[in-house]
């Protein structure tokens, strides 16, 4: 096979393209290439993976695509979410179509007909977690760290994780989605989040066996390394004793009877939970609870519905002030505690929208358009 380079997305000669994709013989690569805002995925480095997916799909020549990161600190921090409220602020509809575009990207790599391997070595945090999740094989190096701390920002775990993380060994996911807590390798590979775990110096390696078309599975499980167990199955006991209670006001309660008792990680991670937006915990762990029943698709519509709502309202614009824009670390919540959150305030954010629901092809037509 003949091999062919490209690079796709660089807005002028002296500017890095934010994401590359580059075929090399049966090989397909895409590289995040933000690495001084630590790969913030954009609405221009979702058009790339968007545009150019179905067509390697469709080629009969590359066997396997590659999703990986110039940076060793980061395979990718979380959506540009500053873009994001900013251009809401000027137009929402031009954010609403950002968000459309990707959670149909995530759709897609759900429905992605050939293998593919994430090689994450670094921060994956939010769309990182989206872009890497429905991969079939998802490698972890030893700075691999991978968290969904949107709560902190007035928003809630999207991109499909609600799915992901309700799958998790109950209820796990759901402290994680709450608290915003990161996970490290060992952890990510005891709950599914990564396949293998390996030297972030073989993926180089790796990478020029799969351009000549050798068996994937093989490669990764030769060099895979079994990991002791990680502070979150350490900890696994106490996450059961108060979030596996049937409300997030029973699981606040729990903790503050620990932490009344002398428990430090009671009073930890009670401290941790009111940092966060209290409407945001509420919307979060409304949607975790509910996803158990919806497979990603229908979670991905829902992740829509409650995206539009958080345009439309305070606290995820405040919150994305106060950790990112102005950096103060002080956001003025809606609501104070949690305890002030109103069961009807949720209610609104998972109502169907009066109009422009996200659409997303079937399973079954996605597969007949070949992807």
């Amino acid at each position: 096979m003949n091999e062919h380079n490209s690079q796709i997305g660089a807005a002028t000669p002296t500017e890095q393209p934010k994401i590359i994709a580059e075929r090399s013989q049966a090989l397909q690569t895409f590289t995040l290439n933000r690495a001084r805002l630590l790969n913030a995925f954009d609405d221009e480095m979702c058009h790339v993976l968007s545009s150019v997916t179905p067509q390697v799909a469709r080629n009969p020549d590359i066997y396997i695509v590659a999703l990986q990161s110039s940076s060793p600190r980061a395979f990718c921090a979380g959506g540009d979410v500053l873009a994001l409220t900013s251009a809401a602020k000027r137009d929402v509809e031009t954010a609403k179509t950002y968000l459309r575009n990707e959670y149909a990207l995530n759709w897609l790599l759900e429905c992605f007909s050939k293998p593919t391997v994430s090689f994450i070595n670094g921060v994956c945090m939010g769309s990182g977690a989206g872009l890497t999740a429905f991969n079939t094989h998802r490698v972890a190096g030893e700075n691999y760290k991978w968290a969904m701390p949107e709560v902190k920002i007035g928003f809630f775990p999207d991109v499909g994780m609600a799915s992901v993380l309700a799958r998790m060994p109950w209820p796990i996911g759901l402290f994680l989605g709450l608290t915003g807590c990161a996970v490290d390798r060992a952890d990510a590979q005891w709950l599914g989040l990564v396949t293998h775990c390996l030297p972030s110096s073989q993926f180089g390696p790796i990478l020029a066996q799969l351009k000549d078309a050798e068996p994937v599975d093989p490669i990764l499980d030769g060099l895979n390394e079994i990991q002791e167990k990680g502070e979150l199955q350490k900890e696994e006991t106490l996450i059961q004793e108060h979030f596996s209670l049937s409300t997030l006001g029973d699981i606040f309660q729990s903790l503050a009877r620990s932490e009344a008792g002398g428990s430090e990680w009671a009073k930890r991670t009670l401290a941790g939970l009111r940092t966060a937006s209290p409407l945001s915990l509420a919307i979060t762990d409304r949607h975790i609870r509910a996803a158990a029943s919806l497979d990603i698709r229908q979670a991905l519509i829902e992740d829509y519905r409650l995206a539009v709502r958080c345009l439309d309202n305070n606290d995820f614009h405040e919150g994305v002030r106060a950790l990112l824009r102005d950096k103060d670390g002080k956001p003025l919540w809606q609501h104070r505690r949690y305890e002030d959150v109103t069961p009807e305030e949720v209610e609104v954010y998972f109502a169907p929208l009066d109009a422009g629901e996200l659409q997303l092809p079937s399973r079954t037509e996605m597969q007949a358009a070949r992807v």
